[in-house]
């Protein structure tokens, strides 16, 4: 991560390279999807789990089982981003799906909470490492000026697929639904592989990257574009260390370190209450069959905040949007413990999902924008893998307070976590118009770089 961009990594692609981003985005949004799924499944399958006390299933055990996923990812974040700088993002996309996929049979067939466990954790190796791979190669292929949007556009589907977890949690109510609900989340291998593994071209700019010019040159005459401009900080290619180094060098671990807290701070929010929203609501006085609706509630404005902040953040800068985000997701998050009448909550809802998933969104879009080609990969796979210690956290702290029935405190908890994480962002420095710093910072990096 670097504190201002290098005018290379966010060179526009020709005019004519806009059906090849969209190509990109669409199969990357594609896995994204199933990805959200994956992830939101748990918490909408929950309440049946602990209704009919799946596997034995009781509230205290249930935060412990919904970290296990979230350790995976952390694993899974932390070696996909340094991985992918190294052996390039198609392979580690498909890698990561099929890894997820195949996990999800694993807990779909689980005799015991302990082979269901491990299905988890397994599926958070894949889910982890598969988020920030796909925020690099669309971020790469982004045009000038639209790099946030294109990354919120990307992360929609996350959302999309939070939807389409809640209404299998309300069409799979019995006793087994649980296991029907996860057999749907094989899906991704039969049809997110394969057409990954057909269509997904490699990020040009990894090639270049990696001065493989002539692979470079045969996929842009293939797609009939032109090369992106070449990036003038690549390192030294046995240096395999050199992008994890490059976010700690001269005055840069301060910003890195800052992000990093931040990232923490809004994926316990994004796990914390993806996880428990559900039995939160329900304990706080509210049917099963509203609960469940309100994860699909917070999700559909979680699609519809990341498309306004990745518009606004193209504009105002995305570490200015990130940081009044987290500030309406605190006020948010807190007025969810009041009881109110039901229209009232839906809005609060609403509201509440449009800035908390496309805060934490952002942060991995001011990452991205602010990182060289050569450890783009790293910038935002150290930045998602260090917040995934939050989304360890936030499921079990969601679970103790579940269990010992102080399920309005678990909103107060989330609420500070929101107010700081506005407050590590600010500090970073929100930068000029569109999240840029200024030109004397870029004249820094280029030295360092």
């Amino acid at each position: 991560m670097s504190p201002s961009p290098v005018p290379a990594p966010t060179a526009a692609p020709p005019a004519r390279g806009g059906r090849l981003a969209v190509l990109v985005v669409g199969l990357c949004w594609l896995v994204v999807f199933f990805d959200g799924l994956d992830m939101f499944v748990y918490g909408a399958e929950l309440p049946h789990m602990l209704e009919h006390k799946a596997l034995g299933l009781v509230p205290a055990q249930a935060g412990d089982l919904g970290s296990y996923a979230t350790f995976g990812m952390l694993i899974g974040a932390l070696s996909a981003g340094t991985v992918t700088d190294w052996i390039g993002r198609k392979k580690v996309i498909l890698t990561c799906t099929a890894v997820f996929s195949l996990a999800s049979a694993l807990c779909a067939v689980a005799p015991s909470l302990g082979v269901f466990g491990l299905g988890r954790f397994i599926a958070g190796l894949g889910l982890g490492g598969l988020l920030p791979t796909t925020i690099t190669m669309v971020s790469e292929y982004a045009p000038r000026g639209r790099g946030a949007l294109i990354v919120g556009t990307l992360m929609t589907a996350h959302q999309a697929g939070g939807i389409m977890a809640g209404f299998l949690g309300l069409w799979t109510s019995g006793p087994d639904g649980w296991r029907v609900a996860y057999w749907i989340c094989v899906l991704p291998l039969l049809v997110g592989v394969p057409l990954v593994a057909k269509y997904l071209p490699e990020s040009m700019r990894f090639l270049m990257a990696k001065g493989r010019m002539e692979e470079a040159r045969a996929l842009a005459d293939r797609y009939d574009v032109e090369l992106p401009a070449a990036a003038p900080d690549r390192p030294a290619a046995g240096d395999r260390w050199s992008a994890v180094a490059a976010l700690f060098r001269g005055s840069l671990w301060r910003t890195t370190v800052l992000f990093w807290l931040a990232s923490f701070c809004g994926l316990l929010l994004v796990y914390g209450v993806s996880n428990w929203l559900p039995t939160m609501m329900r304990g706080a006085g509210y049917e099963l069959g509203s609960s469940l609706s309100f994860l699909i509630v917070i999700n559909l404005g979680g699609i519809v905040g990341m498309l306004i902040a990745g518009r606004c953040s193209d504009r105002y800068g995305s570490a200015r949007i990130a940081t009044i985000w987290f500030a309406g997701t605190a006020v948010g998050v807190y007025l969810l413990g009041i009881h109110m009448a039901l229209p009232l909550t839906y809005t609060v809802v609403f509201l509440t999902g449009l800035f908390l998933f496309s805060a934490q969104a952002m942060i991995y879009a001011t990452v991205a924008g602010r990182s060289t080609d050569a450890n783009r990969a790293t910038a935002v796979g150290w930045v998602s893998g260090i917040g995934r210690f939050g989304a360890v956290f936030g499921p079990w702290l969601g679970g103790r307070l579940v269990a010992n029935g102080s399920e309005s405190w678990g909103f107060t908890a989330f609420a500070v976590a929101a107010v700081l994480a506005t407050v590590f962002v600010g500090l970073t420095g929100v930068g000029a118009r569109g999240g840029r710093q200024a030109p004397k910072k870029a004249e820094e990096l280029t030295r360092t770089a």
